[in-house]
């Protein structure tokens, strides 16, 4: 008994149709028949019905199928189990991040991982934390680096690379310049800058705002943390951004905001029990983020 022939059953199982089965296993029909007769000689009875014109299963080979299902899964975990043991990543890896994403480690994890396993297909999607964090859930991407407010999302596994405060971002000789912090009530008497909805640190202002009974103005959004320092640099507003987002902007003054009790979190999330492809992808993460 060879997979193969295992194969060719399953596929005429499925297909109720030789010449459709045929077309799915990229062989001829006589040369899935041929196979089909084989296994049915080995096992001493007929798998199908070919008195009518569809390929039904007979009561053998209704009692086969979900076994030949089993062999062929068995076969792909021991291939899949030997690939991982020899570091033989294959396949494709979708990798999300955030839009306007400056994060350096990351580019490097992406290109050390490319270089590592050329033959995997690597897609890169932006896009805004909560749809890259709904892409990992439903399982269309493997992995993502999102900006999240206090706690990784409920039942996906996460690194947090980044845990901090807020800043905001004012020119030189604006009234708050000359503030060693700034409340948050009084933050809310300027016009904000601010990143767009569904990114972390928006999500982080929004909901200290809301604890604290404040209704900001948001005059302008940006996908982009230099976007928005620049929009702030140029009076249209004050820039809301992560304190260490803040700090590379030294032309720029950036104070601290306080009564900000919930965290702005960089971190990386992913399904558990991860791809192969995704398991060392996240281990050069690792290492790119600790160098």
């Amino acid at each position: 008994m060879e997979l193969r022939q295992l194969e060719y059953f399953v596929a005429v199982a499925e297909e109720a149709n030789f010449t459709r089965a045929a077309e799915r296993v990229h062989i001829s029909q006589s040369g899935v028949s041929a196979q089909i007769r084989a296994l049915e000689s080995e096992l001493g009875a007929e798998l199908f019905d070919r008195s009518t014109r569809s390929a039904r299963l007979t009561g053998a080979g209704a009692a086969a199928l979900p076994h030949a299902r089993d062999a062929l899964a068995a076969a792909e975990r021991l291939s899949g189990a030997v690939d991982d043991v020899n570091g033989l990543v294959r396949g494709r890896l979708v990798a999300g991040m955030v839009l306007g994403c400056e994060i350096k480690p990351w580019f490097g994890a992406l290109a050390a991982f490319h270089d590592e396993h050329p033959g995997v297909e690597l897609e890169l999607r932006e896009s805004n934390s909560d749809v890259l964090i709904a892409d990992v859930r439903a399982g269309t991407s493997d992995v993502a680096l999102v900006g999240i407010a206090g706690e990784p999302p409920d039942g996906l596994s996460a690194e947090v690379i980044i845990s901090e405060g807020l800043a905001a971002i004012v020119p030189r000789g604006h009234p708050l310049d000359g503030r060693s912090d700034v409340p948050l009530a009084t933050l809310c008497t300027y016009p904000i800058v601010s990143l767009p909805l569904g990114t972390g640190i928006r999500s982080v202002f929004d909901q200290a705002c809301a604890a604290a009974g404040l209704r900001p103005v948001i005059a302008l959004e940006a996908s982009a943390p230099t976007a928005v320092a620049d929009l702030g640099a140029r009076g249209l507003g004050v820039a809301v951004l992560s304190r260490s987002m803040a700090a590379g902007f030294p032309e720029l003054v950036a104070r601290p905001i306080a009564d900000v009790d919930v965290p702005a979190l960089l971190a990386v999330v992913w399904r558990p029990r991860p791809s192969p492809a995704a398991t060392a992808f996240l281990r050069h993460c690792r290492d790119a983020f600790a160098a």
